[in-house]
């Protein structure tokens, strides 16, 4: 496929012991060459994990650029840590990781475009959602996440906060107590049916014992507003934009919907310290390609990645994008995948939900 100019960048390719110069130089559109900062400061390509070719002359992959596929455009969170991962990659993969923004359809036109890529030096960044239950909320997707798609790696995970509306001044275990008793008389603010904070909210119902409506909105900003004008009682909100209200002490936060507590939020407790036990939930972005991708290619990637995250300078980037780190195996992010979808297709199913 062509990428069109204006929405990629490209990063040079590095031989593994060539990393001082992949730090100091950023290719980008149009052939110009320049400092910046698309590898984290700091940062030193580990030891190269492709393997020679049968001749020893050439890596047996990848043996041409990269095309990391993102649903967002440039300036999203998404598309930040796709740049954040992408210079890193570059260097220690020895060739260059060109990142394509196709946003569209809340991202399901990037994942679809990489579910139908013929080649195999295509890749995409892809919220959990687009991996698991894409099918069960549009019928009519024109991929299906669990048979087109091949699990590569994890590659950030992020706790879902829970906040209420500060006018109702209860706060902690009081504040729990208090949705189960409101019923139906509370509502509940997301950015769409379907999206994380959609579905972690209705799995919170149902284990939790909780019968707040749901109110959609355009976006999280816009939860917010609802939410510190009281128009909303409740909602789930990343800790990226839940940390500024809360360190202003604007928005109240109850609990994390992570397992353990998390350094994104340092001091709040989880649901599962609230007593709403046995619950997690987490937002995640993985690495997914084509079924093109051969198994074995898809492990050298996924090795690679493991190597760029172990950086404290990226952990650190990511972290200031709300984000905390994260590396798997294609097999164990293949786990990953068939325990969310088995979690929320009883969800989806029950209410139901279903989009276009």
């Amino acid at each position: 496929m062509n990428v069109p100019p204006a929405a990629r960048r490209t990063l040079p390719a590095a031989a593994p012991d060539a990393a001082s110069s992949a730090r100091r130089r950023l290719l980008l559109r149009g052939g110009a060459w320049l400092t910046a900062a698309a590898l984290p400061p700091g940062w030193a390509a580990p030891k190269a994990t492709t393997q020679p070719s049968a001749s020893g002359s050439a890596p047996a992959w990848p043996v041409r650029p990269l095309r990391l596929v993102v649903g967002h455009p440039q300036g999203a969170s998404a598309d930040d840590m796709a740049r954040a991962l992408a210079g890193p990659l570059a260097a220690l993969l020895g060739q260059p990781v060109e990142v394509d923004n196709r946003p569209g359809a809340a991202g399901l036109a990037a994942a679809a475009a990489v579910a139908h890529a013929d080649d195999d030096h295509t890749v995409g960044l892809m919220p959990g959602v687009h991996l698991t239950v894409a099918r069960l909320l549009h019928p009519a997707l024109a991929y299906d996440p669990l048979t087109d798609l091949r699990p590569v790696a994890l590659v950030a995970i992020a706790p879902l906060a829970l906040c209420v509306a500060p006018q109702l001044e209860v706060r902690g275990n009081a504040a729990l107590q208090a949705i189960r008793r409101a019923g139906v008389a509370w509502q509940y603010g997301s950015p769409g049916v379907g999206t994380p904070f959609h579905l972690g909210m209705e799995a919170l119902k149902a284990a939790a014992g909780w019968q707040a409506l749901h109110v959609s909105y355009p976006g999280n900003p816009q939860v917010i507003n609802a939410l510190l004008q009281g128009d909303v009682q409740l909602a789930l909100l990343p800790p990226s934009l839940a940390v500024a209200q809360w360190r202003a002490a604007r928005l109240p936060v109850v609990a994390l919907t992570s397992p353990q507590r998390s350094a994104l939020m340092p001091g709040v407790p989880t649901l599962a310290e609230r007593g709403v036990s046995e619950f997690a939930f987490e937002h995640w972005y993985a690495l997914a390609a084509p079924l093109a991708l051969a198994p074995e290619h898809a492990g050298v990637l996924a090795r690679a990645l493991r190597s760029v995250v172990r950086a404290p300078s990226l952990q650190q980037r990511l972290a200031a994008l709300g984000w905390q780190a994260a590396a798997s195996t294609p097999q164990v992010l293949a786990r990953r995948i068939a325990a969310e979808v088995d979690r929320l297709r009883p969800v989806i199913q029950r209410l139901p939900i279903r989009t276009p």
